[in-house]
Protein backbone atom coordinates (compact mmCIF):
# COMPACT_ATOMS: atom_id res chain seq x y z
CA UNK A 1 0.00 0.00 0.00
CA UNK A 2 1.27 3.00 -1.50
CA UNK A 3 0.30 5.59 1.47
CA UNK A 4 3.28 8.09 0.58
CA UNK A 5 4.55 11.23 2.15
CA UNK A 6 3.06 13.17 -0.56
CA UNK A 7 -0.66 11.99 -0.62
CA UNK A 8 -0.54 12.79 3.79
CA UNK A 9 0.13 16.58 2.22
CA UNK A 10 -2.14 16.45 -0.27
CA UNK A 11 -5.01 15.40 2.57
CA UNK A 12 -3.50 18.02 5.14
CA UNK A 13 -3.66 20.77 2.35
CA UNK A 14 -7.09 20.22 1.26
CA UNK A 15 -8.03 20.04 5.52
CA UNK A 16 -6.26 23.33 5.97
CA UNK A 17 -7.44 25.27 2.95
CA UNK A 18 -10.97 24.31 3.20
CA UNK A 19 -16.85 23.80 9.08
CA UNK A 20 -16.80 22.75 11.83
CA UNK A 21 -18.90 19.59 12.69
CA UNK A 22 -20.30 21.19 15.54
CA UNK A 23 -22.14 24.91 14.39
CA UNK A 24 -23.69 25.31 17.59
CA UNK A 25 -22.78 29.08 16.61
CA UNK A 26 -24.77 29.26 13.59
CA UNK A 27 -27.43 26.80 14.58
CA UNK A 28 -30.58 28.93 15.02
CA UNK A 29 -28.66 32.29 14.00
CA UNK A 30 -31.50 33.15 11.45
CA UNK A 31 -29.72 36.14 10.76
CA UNK A 32 -26.93 34.45 8.47
CA UNK A 33 -28.61 32.57 5.59
CA UNK A 34 -25.95 29.73 6.17
CA UNK A 35 -27.81 28.51 9.19
CA UNK A 36 -30.05 26.82 6.83
CA UNK A 37 -27.28 24.27 6.55
CA UNK A 38 -27.94 23.25 9.55
CA UNK A 39 -31.63 23.30 9.92
CA UNK A 40 -33.43 24.10 6.69
CA UNK A 41 -36.66 24.30 9.07
CA UNK A 42 -34.79 27.67 10.57
CA UNK A 43 -36.97 30.81 10.06
CA UNK A 44 -36.05 32.91 6.94
CA UNK A 45 -37.09 36.11 6.54
CA UNK A 46 -35.25 37.29 3.23
CA UNK A 47 -36.63 37.83 -0.15
CA UNK A 48 -33.33 36.80 -1.47
CA UNK A 49 -29.53 35.80 -0.42
CA UNK A 50 -26.88 34.68 -2.41
CA UNK A 51 -23.25 34.13 -0.54
CA UNK A 52 -20.27 35.75 -2.52
CA UNK A 53 -18.48 32.45 -4.45
CA UNK A 54 -15.71 30.95 -2.30
CA UNK A 55 -15.61 33.21 0.76
CA UNK A 56 -19.62 32.76 1.64
CA UNK A 57 -18.85 29.69 4.04
CA UNK A 58 -15.14 28.93 4.78
CA UNK A 59 -14.77 27.07 8.05
CA UNK A 60 -12.33 24.78 10.16
CA UNK A 61 -12.27 22.39 12.93
CA UNK A 62 -9.93 20.77 14.57
CA UNK A 63 -9.56 18.19 18.05
CA UNK A 64 -8.20 15.76 19.98
CA UNK A 65 -9.37 14.50 23.27
CA UNK A 66 -6.14 13.77 24.31
CA UNK A 67 -2.52 14.61 24.41
CA UNK A 68 -1.95 18.37 22.85
CA UNK A 69 1.07 19.32 20.98
CA UNK A 70 1.99 21.61 23.81
CA UNK A 71 1.75 17.98 26.07
CA UNK A 72 4.67 16.71 23.99
CA UNK A 73 7.43 19.68 23.06
CA UNK A 74 6.98 22.53 25.84
CA UNK A 75 9.97 23.41 27.16
CA UNK A 76 9.43 22.14 30.49
CA UNK A 77 12.46 20.39 31.21
CA UNK A 78 11.02 17.22 31.13
CA UNK A 79 12.51 14.19 28.87
CA UNK A 80 10.70 13.65 25.35
CA UNK A 81 10.79 9.84 26.16
CA UNK A 82 8.70 10.34 29.45
CA UNK A 83 6.26 12.24 28.41
CA UNK A 84 5.28 10.30 25.78
CA UNK A 85 5.12 7.67 28.31
CA UNK A 86 3.31 9.78 30.85
CA UNK A 87 0.99 11.42 28.71
CA UNK A 88 0.59 9.58 25.91
CA UNK A 89 0.64 5.66 26.60
CA UNK A 90 -0.41 5.73 30.16
CA UNK A 91 -3.62 8.18 29.42
CA UNK A 92 -4.74 7.78 26.33
CA UNK A 93 -6.99 5.07 25.36
CA UNK A 94 -8.91 3.88 22.54
CA UNK A 95 -12.05 6.36 22.73
CA UNK A 96 -9.25 9.22 22.32
CA UNK A 97 -8.99 10.44 19.21
CA UNK A 98 -7.49 13.51 16.79
CA UNK A 99 -10.11 14.80 14.14
CA UNK A 100 -10.69 17.80 11.80
CA UNK A 101 -13.64 18.73 9.82
CA UNK A 102 -13.18 21.40 7.07
CA UNK A 103 -15.56 22.88 4.38
CA UNK A 104 -15.60 25.58 1.71
CA UNK A 105 -19.09 26.71 0.20
CA UNK A 106 -18.80 26.98 -3.99
CA UNK A 107 -21.88 29.26 -3.55
CA UNK A 108 -24.44 29.28 -1.89
CA UNK A 109 -27.92 30.57 -3.41
CA UNK A 110 -32.00 31.43 -1.71
CA UNK A 111 -35.03 33.14 -2.99
CA UNK A 112 -38.48 33.28 -2.11
CA UNK A 113 -41.35 32.06 -4.22
CA UNK A 114 -43.18 34.73 -6.34
CA UNK A 115 -46.24 32.88 -6.52
CA UNK A 116 -45.44 30.92 -3.01
CA UNK A 117 -44.23 33.79 -0.81
CA UNK A 118 -44.09 31.49 2.57
CA UNK A 119 -41.55 29.18 0.35
CA UNK A 120 -37.98 30.01 0.55
CA UNK A 121 -35.29 27.89 -2.06
CA UNK A 122 -31.95 27.11 -1.60
CA UNK A 123 -29.02 25.75 -3.39
CA UNK A 124 -25.66 25.33 -3.95
CA UNK A 125 -22.61 23.59 -3.55
CA UNK A 126 -19.68 22.84 -0.95
CA UNK A 127 -16.86 21.02 -0.42
CA UNK A 128 -16.04 18.92 3.12
CA UNK A 129 -13.34 16.97 4.70
CA UNK A 130 -13.06 15.09 7.69
CA UNK A 131 -10.84 12.97 9.01
CA UNK A 132 -11.01 11.39 12.41
CA UNK A 133 -8.07 8.93 13.85
CA UNK A 134 -9.12 7.22 17.29
CA UNK A 135 -6.14 6.36 19.27
CA UNK A 136 -4.44 2.79 18.71
CA UNK A 137 -3.78 1.80 22.54
CA UNK A 138 -2.77 -1.53 22.26
CA UNK A 139 -0.74 -1.29 19.10
CA UNK A 140 0.65 1.71 20.35
CA UNK A 141 2.02 0.25 23.58
CA UNK A 142 3.24 -3.01 21.39
CA UNK A 143 5.31 -0.36 19.09
CA UNK A 144 6.61 1.85 21.96
CA UNK A 145 7.22 -1.00 24.47
CA UNK A 146 7.41 -4.35 22.87
CA UNK A 147 5.93 -7.56 23.18
CA UNK A 148 8.41 -8.71 25.89
CA UNK A 149 9.25 -8.55 29.68
CA UNK A 150 5.56 -7.22 31.44
CA UNK A 151 4.04 -7.54 27.94
CA UNK A 152 4.38 -11.72 27.95
CA UNK A 153 0.58 -13.02 28.21
CA UNK A 154 -0.74 -9.73 27.27
CA UNK A 155 -3.02 -10.08 24.76
CA UNK A 156 -3.07 -7.01 22.53
CA UNK A 157 -6.23 -5.86 20.60
CA UNK A 158 -5.82 -5.36 16.53
CA UNK A 159 -9.60 -3.41 16.74
CA UNK A 160 -8.10 -0.87 18.78
CA UNK A 161 -7.00 0.47 14.75
CA UNK A 162 -9.92 2.62 13.89
CA UNK A 163 -9.38 5.40 11.28
CA UNK A 164 -11.46 6.97 8.65
CA UNK A 165 -11.19 10.13 5.75
CA UNK A 166 -12.67 11.48 3.15
CA UNK A 167 -13.10 14.48 0.81
CA UNK A 168 -16.59 15.00 -0.78
CA UNK A 169 -18.53 17.88 -3.16
CA UNK A 170 -21.84 18.15 -2.47
CA UNK A 171 -24.47 19.66 -4.68
CA UNK A 172 -27.72 20.38 -2.66
CA UNK A 173 -31.26 22.22 -2.94
CA UNK A 174 -33.94 22.68 -0.40
CA UNK A 175 -36.98 23.86 0.42
CA UNK A 176 -38.31 25.43 3.31
CA UNK A 177 -42.05 26.71 3.75
CA UNK A 178 -44.20 28.56 6.73
CA UNK A 179 -46.63 26.32 7.43
CA UNK A 180 -48.19 28.91 10.01
CA UNK A 181 -47.40 31.83 12.41
CA UNK A 182 -45.77 28.77 14.91
CA UNK A 183 -44.84 26.27 12.13
CA UNK A 184 -42.05 26.27 9.64
CA UNK A 185 -40.28 22.99 8.42
CA UNK A 186 -37.89 22.54 5.41
CA UNK A 187 -35.91 19.86 3.36
CA UNK A 188 -32.62 19.74 1.61
CA UNK A 189 -31.62 16.76 -1.26
CA UNK A 190 -28.24 16.30 -1.29
CA UNK A 191 -25.85 14.80 -4.19
CA UNK A 192 -22.35 13.56 -3.08
CA UNK A 193 -19.40 13.28 -5.49
CA UNK A 194 -16.60 11.68 -3.65
CA UNK A 195 -13.15 12.98 -4.18
CA UNK A 196 -11.65 10.18 -2.24
CA UNK A 197 -12.33 7.75 0.70
CA UNK A 198 -10.44 5.66 3.33
CA UNK A 199 -11.27 3.94 6.21
CA UNK A 200 -10.31 0.79 8.68
CA UNK A 201 -12.92 0.49 10.88
CA UNK A 202 -14.46 -2.79 11.97
CA UNK A 203 -10.92 -4.49 12.85
CA UNK A 204 -10.95 -7.30 15.32
CA UNK A 205 -8.11 -9.52 16.10
CA UNK A 206 -5.93 -10.19 18.63
CA UNK A 207 -1.96 -10.16 18.86
CA UNK A 208 -0.16 -12.29 21.94
CA UNK A 209 3.42 -13.87 22.92
CA UNK A 210 3.43 -16.50 25.76
CA UNK A 211 6.08 -19.10 27.01
CA UNK A 212 6.43 -21.66 24.39
CA UNK A 213 7.19 -25.60 23.86
CA UNK A 214 9.71 -25.71 21.51
CA UNK A 215 11.81 -22.19 21.54
CA UNK A 216 11.45 -19.74 24.57
CA UNK A 217 8.45 -18.11 23.42
CA UNK A 218 5.70 -18.38 21.15
CA UNK A 219 3.56 -15.46 19.08
CA UNK A 220 0.24 -15.64 18.43
CA UNK A 221 -2.01 -13.84 15.38
CA UNK A 222 -5.84 -13.43 15.43
CA UNK A 223 -6.46 -10.89 12.76
CA UNK A 224 -9.67 -10.00 10.72
CA UNK A 225 -8.19 -6.53 9.45
CA UNK A 226 -9.50 -4.34 6.50
CA UNK A 227 -8.34 -1.00 4.89
CA UNK A 228 -11.08 0.14 2.07
CA UNK A 229 -10.00 3.29 0.00
CA UNK A 230 -11.78 4.85 -3.07
CA UNK A 231 -10.13 7.03 -5.43
CA UNK A 232 -6.99 7.11 -2.98
CA UNK A 233 -4.96 5.05 -5.98
CA UNK A 234 -5.18 7.80 -8.66
CA UNK A 235 -3.87 10.41 -6.98
CA UNK A 236 -0.97 8.06 -5.65
CA UNK A 237 -0.53 7.10 -9.19
CA UNK A 238 -0.19 10.52 -10.32
CA UNK A 239 2.05 11.60 -7.29
CA UNK A 240 4.61 8.00 -7.95
CA UNK A 241 5.03 9.11 -11.54
CA UNK A 242 6.64 12.78 -10.13
CA UNK A 243 6.63 14.45 -13.42
CA UNK A 244 6.40 18.11 -14.58
CA UNK A 245 2.69 17.72 -14.95
CA UNK A 246 1.88 15.98 -11.93
CA UNK A 247 0.59 19.33 -10.22
CA UNK A 248 -1.68 19.95 -13.52
CA UNK A 249 -2.79 16.01 -13.22
CA UNK A 250 -3.94 16.24 -9.66
CA UNK A 251 -5.93 19.51 -10.51
CA UNK A 252 -7.73 17.94 -13.45
CA UNK A 253 -8.32 14.50 -11.34
CA UNK A 254 -9.91 16.75 -8.67
CA UNK A 255 -11.76 18.76 -10.80
CA UNK A 256 -13.37 16.17 -12.53
CA UNK A 257 -14.58 14.02 -9.06
CA UNK A 258 -15.45 17.73 -7.76
CA UNK A 259 -18.26 17.77 -11.01
CA UNK A 260 -19.75 14.53 -10.06
CA UNK A 261 -16.92 12.18 -11.54
CA UNK A 262 -16.10 10.64 -8.44
CA UNK A 263 -18.60 7.65 -6.91
CA UNK A 264 -21.71 9.17 -6.13
CA UNK A 265 -24.25 9.25 -3.53
CA UNK A 266 -27.54 10.38 -1.85
CA UNK A 267 -28.65 11.98 0.81
CA UNK A 268 -30.97 14.80 2.72
CA UNK A 269 -31.58 17.05 5.86
CA UNK A 270 -34.67 17.55 7.30
CA UNK A 271 -35.37 20.03 10.45
CA UNK A 272 -38.43 22.35 11.27
CA UNK A 273 -39.01 25.44 13.96
CA UNK A 274 -41.77 25.24 16.32
CA UNK A 275 -42.68 28.26 18.68
CA UNK A 276 -44.78 27.05 21.86
CA UNK A 277 -46.01 30.85 22.47
CA UNK A 278 -44.72 33.61 21.43
CA UNK A 279 -41.80 33.88 23.01
CA UNK A 280 -40.40 30.01 23.43
CA UNK A 281 -39.47 28.03 20.13
CA UNK A 282 -37.97 24.76 19.56
CA UNK A 283 -36.03 23.57 16.89
CA UNK A 284 -34.98 20.09 15.68
CA UNK A 285 -32.62 18.99 12.33
CA UNK A 286 -31.02 15.60 11.63
CA UNK A 287 -28.19 16.34 8.62
CA UNK A 288 -26.49 13.78 6.12
CA UNK A 289 -28.87 10.79 6.15
CA UNK A 290 -27.25 9.14 2.99
CA UNK A 291 -24.63 6.64 1.49
CA UNK A 292 -21.72 7.14 -1.12
CA UNK A 293 -21.61 4.16 -3.52
CA UNK A 294 -18.16 3.70 -4.43
CA UNK A 295 -17.68 1.33 -7.40
CA UNK A 296 -14.38 3.80 -9.60
CA UNK A 297 -10.73 3.61 -8.29
CA UNK A 298 -10.79 0.84 -5.47
CA UNK A 299 -8.58 -0.91 -3.88
CA UNK A 300 -8.93 -2.77 -0.17
CA UNK A 301 -5.97 -4.29 1.70
CA UNK A 302 -7.34 -7.68 4.19
CA UNK A 303 -5.70 -9.42 7.00
CA UNK A 304 -7.24 -11.92 7.33
CA UNK A 305 -6.71 -15.81 9.51
CA UNK A 306 -4.88 -17.33 12.59
CA UNK A 307 -0.89 -18.34 13.32
CA UNK A 308 0.83 -19.22 16.51
CA UNK A 309 4.69 -19.76 15.54
CA UNK A 310 7.68 -20.03 17.93
CA UNK A 311 10.37 -18.67 15.66
CA UNK A 312 13.07 -20.63 13.84
CA UNK A 313 13.41 -24.02 14.71
CA UNK A 314 16.67 -25.06 14.52
CA UNK A 315 17.88 -28.96 15.44
CA UNK A 316 21.70 -29.20 16.52
CA UNK A 317 24.15 -30.16 15.02
CA UNK A 318 21.98 -31.10 12.03
CA UNK A 319 20.90 -27.43 11.05
CA UNK A 320 24.58 -25.87 11.57
CA UNK A 321 25.05 -25.34 8.61
CA UNK A 322 21.72 -24.47 7.32
CA UNK A 323 21.11 -20.88 9.37
CA UNK A 324 20.72 -18.74 6.23
CA UNK A 325 18.17 -17.11 4.03
CA UNK A 326 16.29 -20.42 3.44
CA UNK A 327 15.49 -20.37 7.36
CA UNK A 328 14.27 -17.43 7.56
CA UNK A 329 11.65 -17.26 4.03
CA UNK A 330 10.13 -20.38 5.25
CA UNK A 331 9.36 -18.39 8.61
CA UNK A 332 7.68 -15.63 6.27
CA UNK A 333 5.95 -17.61 3.80
CA UNK A 334 4.63 -19.87 7.02
CA UNK A 335 3.00 -16.90 8.89
CA UNK A 336 1.84 -15.17 5.59
CA UNK A 337 0.19 -18.89 4.51
CA UNK A 338 -1.58 -19.01 7.64
CA UNK A 339 -2.79 -14.94 8.26
CA UNK A 340 -2.59 -13.93 4.41
CA UNK A 341 -2.33 -10.12 3.40
CA UNK A 342 -4.70 -9.85 -0.01
CA UNK A 343 -6.01 -6.87 -1.88
CA UNK A 344 -9.09 -6.66 -3.99
CA UNK A 345 -11.07 -4.13 -5.71
CA UNK A 346 -14.82 -4.85 -4.11
CA UNK A 347 -17.03 -2.04 -4.05
CA UNK A 348 -18.34 -0.77 -0.92
CA UNK A 349 -21.23 1.81 0.29
CA UNK A 350 -20.26 4.05 3.34
CA UNK A 351 -23.04 6.03 5.19
CA UNK A 352 -22.64 9.62 5.78
CA UNK A 353 -21.91 10.82 9.70
CA UNK A 354 -25.59 11.65 10.56
CA UNK A 355 -25.72 14.71 12.56
CA UNK A 356 -28.89 15.86 14.85
CA UNK A 357 -29.12 18.68 16.72
CA UNK A 358 -32.48 19.82 19.33
CA UNK A 359 -32.70 23.13 20.89
CA UNK A 360 -35.24 25.26 22.80
CA UNK A 361 -35.07 29.09 22.80
CA UNK A 362 -36.59 31.94 25.04
CA UNK A 363 -36.87 35.23 23.86
CA UNK A 364 -37.49 38.65 26.09
CA UNK A 365 -37.03 41.87 26.10
CA UNK A 366 -39.24 43.81 23.98
CA UNK A 367 -38.08 46.49 21.29
CA UNK A 368 -39.49 50.00 21.80
CA UNK A 369 -42.87 50.24 20.65
CA UNK A 370 -43.88 46.77 20.63
CA UNK A 371 -46.42 45.66 23.29
CA UNK A 372 -48.02 42.23 21.16
CA UNK A 373 -47.08 39.49 19.41
CA UNK A 374 -47.45 39.77 15.17
CA UNK A 375 -49.30 37.39 13.50
CA UNK A 376 -48.11 39.18 9.96
CA UNK A 377 -47.11 37.18 7.30
CA UNK A 378 -43.81 36.92 5.63
CA UNK A 379 -44.79 39.85 3.38
CA UNK A 380 -46.34 42.21 5.40
CA UNK A 381 -45.59 45.63 5.57
CA UNK A 382 -42.67 46.70 7.81
CA UNK A 383 -38.68 44.98 7.63
CA UNK A 384 -38.66 41.06 7.32
CA UNK A 385 -35.53 41.38 8.78
CA UNK A 386 -36.14 43.24 11.84
CA UNK A 387 -39.68 41.77 12.85
CA UNK A 388 -38.31 40.28 15.79
CA UNK A 389 -39.74 41.84 19.10
CA UNK A 390 -37.38 40.81 21.37
CA UNK A 391 -34.26 41.81 21.67
CA UNK A 392 -32.62 38.63 23.88
CA UNK A 393 -32.58 35.29 23.55
CA UNK A 394 -31.25 32.45 25.95
CA UNK A 395 -31.52 28.56 25.42
CA UNK A 396 -30.26 25.43 25.22
CA UNK A 397 -28.95 23.21 22.28
CA UNK A 398 -28.20 19.37 21.85
CA UNK A 399 -26.03 17.92 19.20
CA UNK A 400 -25.31 14.14 18.14
CA UNK A 401 -23.08 12.97 15.47
CA UNK A 402 -22.32 9.32 14.51
CA UNK A 403 -18.59 8.41 14.48
CA UNK A 404 -17.14 5.61 13.76
CA UNK A 405 -16.79 4.39 17.83
CA UNK A 406 -20.79 5.46 18.44
CA UNK A 407 -22.26 8.60 19.37
CA UNK A 408 -20.54 11.42 19.88
CA UNK A 409 -22.59 14.55 22.02
CA UNK A 410 -21.95 18.18 22.96
CA UNK A 411 -24.14 20.06 25.34
CA UNK A 412 -24.80 23.87 24.57
CA UNK A 413 -26.27 27.06 26.58
CA UNK A 414 -26.04 30.51 24.43
CA UNK A 415 -27.29 33.80 24.83
CA UNK A 416 -28.27 36.42 21.61
CA UNK A 417 -28.62 39.62 21.62
CA UNK A 418 -29.52 41.84 19.15
CA UNK A 419 -28.15 45.28 19.03
CA UNK A 420 -30.09 48.25 16.88
CA UNK A 421 -30.74 47.06 13.82
CA UNK A 422 -27.39 46.07 12.19
CA UNK A 423 -25.97 43.79 14.78
CA UNK A 424 -26.53 40.45 16.47
CA UNK A 425 -24.10 38.90 19.08
CA UNK A 426 -24.52 35.05 19.97
CA UNK A 427 -22.23 33.59 22.53
CA UNK A 428 -22.12 30.23 23.68
CA UNK A 429 -20.78 27.40 26.44
CA UNK A 430 -20.11 23.98 25.32
CA UNK A 431 -19.84 20.87 27.14
CA UNK A 432 -18.30 17.70 24.81
CA UNK A 433 -15.63 15.27 24.69
CA UNK A 434 -12.83 17.74 23.58
CA UNK A 435 -13.56 20.71 26.15
CA UNK A 436 -15.00 21.46 29.62
CA UNK A 437 -14.56 25.00 29.17
CA UNK A 438 -15.49 25.91 25.43
CA UNK A 439 -16.70 29.20 25.12
CA UNK A 440 -17.78 30.37 21.77
CA UNK A 441 -18.62 33.77 20.22
CA UNK A 442 -20.10 34.83 17.20
CA UNK A 443 -21.57 38.31 15.13
CA UNK A 444 -23.60 38.88 12.55
CA UNK A 445 -23.49 42.65 10.50
CA UNK A 446 -25.67 43.52 8.26
CA UNK A 447 -24.14 46.66 6.50
CA UNK A 448 -27.17 47.67 3.75
CA UNK A 449 -27.16 44.66 1.53
CA UNK A 450 -24.19 43.82 2.78
CA UNK A 451 -24.00 40.44 5.95
CA UNK A 452 -20.52 39.86 7.30
CA UNK A 453 -20.29 37.37 10.05
CA UNK A 454 -17.39 35.43 12.23
CA UNK A 455 -18.22 32.67 14.72
CA UNK A 456 -15.53 31.39 16.80
CA UNK A 457 -14.94 28.84 19.45
CA UNK A 458 -12.96 28.11 22.38
CA UNK A 459 -12.07 31.67 22.88
CA UNK A 460 -10.09 30.76 26.17
CA UNK A 461 -7.75 28.72 24.37
CA UNK A 462 -6.35 31.28 21.69
CA UNK A 463 -3.88 32.57 24.24
CA UNK A 464 -2.26 29.20 23.58
CA UNK A 465 -3.07 27.09 20.71
CA UNK A 466 -1.11 24.83 21.14
CA UNK A 467 -1.86 24.08 24.40
CA UNK A 468 -5.89 24.01 23.01
CA UNK A 469 -7.87 20.62 22.67
CA UNK A 470 -10.06 22.08 20.36
CA UNK A 471 -10.57 24.81 17.77
CA UNK A 472 -13.46 26.04 15.59
CA UNK A 473 -13.70 29.37 13.31
CA UNK A 474 -16.49 30.16 11.09
CA UNK A 475 -16.91 33.17 8.92
CA UNK A 476 -17.98 34.47 5.73
CA UNK A 477 -19.90 37.49 3.10
CA UNK A 478 -23.36 37.16 1.39
CA UNK A 479 -25.75 40.07 -0.10
CA UNK A 480 -29.21 39.75 1.13
CA UNK A 481 -31.99 41.44 0.28
CA UNK A 482 -34.92 41.56 2.77
CA UNK A 483 -38.67 41.61 1.91
CA UNK A 484 -39.37 45.14 1.41
CA UNK A 485 -36.14 45.75 -0.69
Amino acid sequence: MRLTVQFLFTILFGVATVCSQNKQLLYDFHEIPQSLMVNPGVKTMEKWHTGIPFISGLAFQAGTSGVTVNDLFANDGIDFTTKVQERVLDAMTKGDDISTTSQIEGFNVGFRGRNRPNDYYSFGIYGETDIIVYWPEDLAILAFEGNGGANIGRSFDLGHLNVRGEMVNVFHFGVNRKVSNTLTVGARAKLYSSIFEFKSTKNSGTFSTTEGLDNIYANTIVADMELQTSGVEGILDILDEDTSTTQKDLASLFAKRVLLGGNLGLGFDAGFSYKLNPQTTIAGSVLDVGFIYHSKDIKNYTLNGSATNEGIEVVLPEDITNLGVDLWQDLIDEIEESVPFDNNDDGFISLRPIKAYGSIRYDFGLREASNKDCGCGINAGGSGQYEEMYRNSVGGQLYFIKRPRGLQAALTGFYQKKLGRTFSLKTTYTVDKYSLSNIGLGFSLQAGPVNFYILGDNLLSYQNIADTHYASLQFGFNIISWNDN
